[in-house]
């Protein structure tokens, strides 16, 4: 086992791990903090496997983007980010329902794959997938972008108090 497959274990275990606590967590703000930790390491991941545009674009778009603009709106908002006991319900289903999609989605794999060896592609380039992404997908950017402003400017306007509204 080499360097590089026991830095994969590891921060394959970490971002589950912040992955879980995302999900199981009761408090709003660490659950986004959580999930900032569990994408950080998939950013990690990409730098192990010699993906580094992949990986700068993981922190600047998920991390630096969408975590922030996340965090911002809950504060905003003025949200409750602690833990409510109306809505709370209990783990049981969800995770019952979660290991059994997790398990069938396993067998699925191994059944599908059998441990054969796949055929990579060549390797891209900076210039081909630039090509591609202003191409093909420029207009799935753009409403992406809009819709993050939207949700960021909806989040502003409801946070502002006017005299004379119940808050």
């Amino acid at each position: 086992m080499s360097a590089a497959d026991v830095l994969m274990l590891a921060l394959g275990a970490v971002a589950v791990g912040a992955g879980v606590l995302v999900v199981a967590t009761r408090h709003l703000v660490r659950a986004g903090l959580y999930l900032v930790v569990c994408l950080g390491a998939v950013a990690g991941l990409f730098l192990v496997l010699t993906a580094e545009l992949v990986a700068w674009v993981q922190l600047l778009i998920y991390v630096g983007a969408v975590v922030v603009l996340l965090l911002f709106a809950v504060m905003l908002t003025r949200a409750p980010i602690g833990a409510a006991d109306d809505l709370d319900r209990p783990g049981w289903p969800a995770a019952l329902i979660g290991g059994g999609a997790g398990l069938g989605l396993s067998a699925l794999l191994v059944d599908a794959f059998r441990w054969s060896r796949v055929e990579l592609p060549a390797p891209g380039t900076a210039e081909r997938l630039g090509t591609e992404l202003f191409q093909g997908w420029v207009l799935p950017f753009e409403v992406l972008s809009v819709l993050l402003l939207s949700a960021l400017v909806g989040a502003i306007a409801i946070s502002v108090r006017i005299p004379g509204r119940r808050q």
